[in-house]
């Protein structure tokens, strides 16, 4: 689907592949997670799925003495990782590798008024301070070292991946979910398929996806692919690809709690019995603990859901690697602690927000790479990078913000992250992303204010991904 705004000539190389197979964990993980959680009408049907479930023990001594405090009230907060186990059913993911390690982590909270929930994504190439985790079984255990964050869970396992997220965030985690991916194909086929909007044909051999420009509903075998592609779509990074996985889930989402599939038994019991057979916790999860959950958010809306990535930026010490901003960071932790309202974050409010905004870049200098570099500054705003190119004419000596009358309203988000540009509308163009054109003058992004802390709000299970 052309955007309207000239189409651009192929694209220039994309960012060198920083680390595999984040795709299908990330959005399995979210999936299960948030349809167990949120699926209230179910709740007839949860005893009948216990013996889909499978348990493992986290003791007060796997977590040690010194774990953050239980807010007051009834908030839950639960760990998800994803799992890429490769043996069995899930062999044919990729080739086998002993044992069982994470790319994906995440944390859902549900608010203890039960009025919303927030499901909070931690980069898995973020390099964090971890704690010492006790040996248990035939995992090592872990010394305390600077490292990425994933580590944990080869080290230690499970356990040893809640106690570094407590130390980290300062979080009190009631329950794990581990998800193992081999159930996803079944879980959107269950769902009925799921919605999502291509800003370009999608031909990746390697995904085995052939898929048509526009808004259409994927089945399971679809959905693996579109999950999994990287260089064929957006900007062929590991982050861009997470920016359309939190969409993909949240299409998912409001699929699975919209009217046709919670009024219609046969196919909830699809969902539900996919998703569990997909899921291990803790023993604590009971379908007990599930029942009583899922029973005080029968009322609960797909808008007050909220996707939220941990504030990031590339290390500059580490390349590749990725740290945390502060103090953004630090205040989307507390909201969580303490069970505050993410609705109650200041800031941003009179413009469209970045996460909503698609953006195609075109390198309108003769600066090779430049694009990439762009698109990696705009990403870690929040904003969504659908294409990268080359201007048809070089060079281009004013950096150009061009966009169509849907996109009018995107225009002011972007033009106040730069340091310079000039804007042009092009009438016709029948799209609302943004094309940014970098020309010689090109200056960069203004410093991130401290008290910028748009991306704290994230987008909610509603959003329109064609209407980015």
């Amino acid at each position: 689907m052309s955007s309207g705004l000239v189409d651009a000539p192929p694209s220039e190389p994309s960012a060198p592949p920083r680390r595999r197979r984040r795709w299908l964990r990330w959005v399995i993980a979210v999936t299960v997670t948030v349809v167990l959680l949120v699926a209230g009408v179910a709740v007839g049907v949860l005893a009948k799925l216990n013996g889909n479930v499978k348990h493992i023990d986290v003791t007060d001594d796997d977590l040690g003495a010194t774990r953050p405090p239980k807010v007051a009230g009834t908030a839950m907060n639960v760990l998800v990782v994803g799992s890429d186990q490769r043996d069995g059913k899930n062999a044919k993911y990729g080739r086998h590798i002993a044992g069982e390690r994470t790319d994906t982590i995440m944390l859902v909270h549900v608010s203890s008024k039960r009025d919303g929930a927030m499901v909070v994504s931690f980069p898995r190439d973020s390099l964090v301070q971890l704690p010492a985790c006790r040996a248990t079984g035939a995992l090592p255990g872990q010394r305390p070292h600077l490292g990425m964050i994933n580590e944990s869970f080869n080290s230690g396992g499970i356990a040893c991946t809640w106690k570094t997220i407590e130390s980290l965030t300062h979080i009190r985690i009631d329950h794990f979910v581990k998800v193992d991916f081999t159930g996803f194909k079944s879980m959107v086929n269950a769902v009925g398929g799921v919605e999502v909007c291509l800003p370009e044909p999608v031909n990746d051999k390697k995904a085995l996806l052939h898929l048509p420009a526009g808004r259409q509903t994927l089945n399971g075998e679809q959905a693996l692919g579109y999950v999994r592609a990287r260089y064929s779509m957006g900007d062929g990074s590991d982050i861009g690809r997470i920016q359309r996985q939190q969409m993909f889930i949240a299409s998912m989402v409001k699929k699975a709690m919209s009217g046709e599939t919670l009024t219609d038994p046969a196919k909830l019991l699809g969902i539900l019995d996919a998703g569990t057979k997909a899921v291990t916790t803790d023993r604590g999860l009971t379908f007990g603990v599930m029942k009583d959950l899922a029973t005080s958010l029968q009322g609960l809306d797909a808008g007050h859901i909220r996707f939220i990535t941990t504030p990031w930026h590339y290390s500059l010490t580490q390349p590749g690697r990725v740290e945390w901003v502060q103090p953004q960071a630090g205040r989307l932790f507390q909201i969580v602690a303490k069970d505050e309202s993410v609705q109650g974050v200041k800031g941003g409010q009179a413009k469209v927000g970045r996460t909503k905004i698609q953006i195609e870049l075109r390198n309108g200098t003769w600066r090779s790479g430049l694009g990439t570099q762009v698109a990696a500054f705009l990403e870690q705003r929040g904003y969504h990078i659908s294409k990268i190119g080359d201007s048809a004419r070089k060079p281009q000596p004013k950096t150009t913000v061009l966009y169509g009358p849907n996109g009018e309203t995107r225009v002011p988000t972007l033009t106040d992250d730069l340091l310079s540009a000039v804007t042009r509308k092009v009438e016709g163009a029948q799209t609302n992303r943004l094309v940014l054109v970098i020309g010689d003058d090109w200056k960069g992004l203004k410093p991130l204010r401290a008290d910028d802390t748009e991306a704290l709000k994230g987008f909610d299970a509603t959003h329109d991904t064609c209407a980015t």
